[in-house]
């Protein structure tokens, strides 16, 4: 069998198909190319290609030399200087180094090579016993930075591909209007808690990810249209939506008082001058403190907002098309978490169905 030289796959035509990794690609090192049947000359076109590669990640490992007796942290640190994490969002980055310091809390002195898939499960069922969602998570960053030092020749095995997830035990808690009622008037009864309420109702009314509320921007905010244009963060889907007359009187009011910095719903408190996105971990103390003194149910969740807009649009009989030109799902079967079955999800159907039979008639 002849030996093709690196990258370089030979096609059912008969010609050649020099086909390097997607982040050599995308860090501009080098192309994809399709060249003739004549493999000798096939040879001379991509050494200098090939050199490149090599070239590039010397450069790369010049910091973090990785030898035999490198470690998972080595490793690690080799991806923070890759394009593949320096290309991802601020945000994405944040939880990428929380979920891999744990891997290094854990394993970070270990030898990389000395990482088999059942040393990757054990620490992956003791990351389990921590959470199952943060367990999954921590596996998956793993994962990537075994990914990408196979795709720089330093590994031959990712031991966290083949571990199999446990599932997330799927939230069905929904709030009633009610609940929403009572959370936003006394958010915003007092000042302090003022753009947590505002950061709940958007979430609530346009059936947003919290993530995507706390960071929203005033540019977002098509005044004249009355609508919102938003990129999701999690998928970066594009989406629509319509601002309610209620909402818009909220944003106009919140516009006078802080309009002049960048986003809408910030952390009251700056920093330095400087104001914040409204922190995760801050959001979510707060919001407990307001359904306290709200006295909501402890199980409710803000997280939980999402999940309710969207069960309220099922009920409503809204065709699953149109929920998911709101939620941004490109799929059915991304739609069916926030689904419940309801009596009046029931009812609207029958009804519907007994209605279509009666004008057939």
């Amino acid at each position: 069998m002849i030996k093709l030289p690196r990258y370089v796959q030979k096609r059912e035509s008969g010609e050649y198909r020099y086909n390097p990794p997607q982040n050599l690609v995308d860090a501009g090192v080098v192309t994809r190319k399709t060249f003739g049947t004549d493999l000798q000359e096939v040879r001379k076109l991509v050494r200098e290609d090939n050199k490149a590669i090599d070239e590039w990640r010397d450069t790369q490992s010049q910091v973090f030399v990785i030898t035999e007796k490198s470690t998972v942290k080595d490793l690690i640190e080799l991806y923070y200087m890759s394009n593949d994490f320096n290309m991802l969002r601020d945000t994405t980055k944040v939880d990428y180094k929380y979920f891999l310091s744990i891997v290094c809390d854990k394993i970070g002195t270990v030898k990389y090579k000395n990482v088999t898939t059942k040393v990757a499960k054990g620490v992956y069922e003791e990351w389990v016993l921590r959470g199952v969602s943060l367990a999954n998570h921590t596996a998956t960053c793993a994962s990537r930075v075994f990914n990408y030092a196979i795709e720089m020749e330093h590994a031959i095995l990712n031991p966290f591909s083949n571990i199999k997830r446990k599932a997330v035990k799927r939230r069905k808690v929904v709030w009633t209007e009610d609940n929403v009622r009572k959370f936003l008037d006394v958010a915003y009864s007092k000042f302090q808690y003022r753009n947590v309420g505002l950061i709940i109702q958007m979430a609530y009314e346009w059936c947003q990810r919290l993530g995507d509320m706390r960071t929203l921007e005033w540019d977002n905010i098509h005044w004249e249209d009355k609508q919102l244009h938003l990129e999701q963060s999690k998928r970066r889907a594009e989406v629509f939506l319509p601002i309610s007359e209620d909402l818009l009187g909220m944003l106009e009011d919140q516009h006078q008082d802080f309009g002049f910095q960048r986003y809408v719903a910030p952390h009251p408190s700056p920093i330095q001058g400087v104001f914040r996105p409204y922190p995760l971990e801050r959001l979510s103390k707060n919001g407990r403190a307001i359904m306290r003194e709200a006295m909501l149910p402890e199980t409710l969740r803000l997280m939980d907002l999402r999940r309710t807009g969207v069960t309220q649009m099922v009920d409503a009989g809204v065709p699953l098309p149109q929920v998911m030109a709101v939620t941004g799902h490109t799929h059915v079967s991304s739609v069916q978490p926030y689904m419940k079955h309801t009596y009046l999800s029931a009812n609207n159907a029958l009804t519907q169905r007994t209605d279509s039979l009666k004008s057939t008639k």
